[in-house]
């Protein structure tokens, strides 16, 4: 295979154009493409030739629905980093308390919670661990659930509540709706 590619390195720079740094990536790949449209592979006695059928590199428009695309991000809504900063640590320490009065109501073996370099840890023994952390320069919440896998929580400021885009859940929800599912006891995060 590495010999096939040979010849197409050799005729990309053969016919890479003396332009600009920046531009000549683009240029060269231009310019490759073009001639790579006359270029075939075969093989006969004489040795190898090269061929390439000329094909479409566009990428055709997924067909999603709306459920499935997530929202746009609106910028004129993205905190600031000492909002963020302010909106998350209350968030992360609220539900620090309010899983630690859970873990005395409910019996499940290995119930342990850690916050430490601004990562809040809830184990739960053999029914898993989630793990909630900020991500400072998307100004996010990041969760990974042991139920559901991971979410990427953004700040909503109409809903004054943290939320999946994808999916449109709420962090304190899912948590509720997922412990109450593990540890078969209701929990009030809100």
């Amino acid at each position: 295979m590495a010999s096939k590619l040979l010849p197409l390195r050799r005729l990309s720079r053969l016919l890479k154009p003396p332009c600009s740094a920046s531009s000549s990536t683009f240029r060269s790949s231009l310019y490759l493409l073009e001639a790579s449209k006359s270029l075939h592979l075969s093989e006969n006695s004489h040795g190898p030739r090269y061929w390439i059928d000329s094909r479409s590199f566009c990428s055709s428009p997924l067909n999603l629905n709306d459920a499935e695309v997530p929202t746009a991000i609106d910028y004129r809504s993205v905190l600031q980093e000492d909002e963020f900063h302010k909106l998350a640590d209350t968030t992360i320490h609220d539900l620090q308390e309010k899983f630690e009065e859970y873990g005395d109501s409910v019996q499940v073996d290995g119930f342990d919670i850690d916050y430490g370099n601004e990562v809040l840890t809830l184990k739960l023994g053999d029914l898993g661990t989630y793990v909630l952390n900020k991500q400072t320069p998307n100004r996010q919440l990041w969760l990974s659930s042991p139920v559901s896998g991971p979410f990427r929580f953004d700040w909503d400021r109409n809903a004054q509540a943290w939320v999946y885009r994808r999916t449109k859940a709420h962090l304190l929800k899912l948590l509720e709706s997922e412990m109450e599912e593990l540890c078969g006891e209701p929990i009030s995060l809100s």
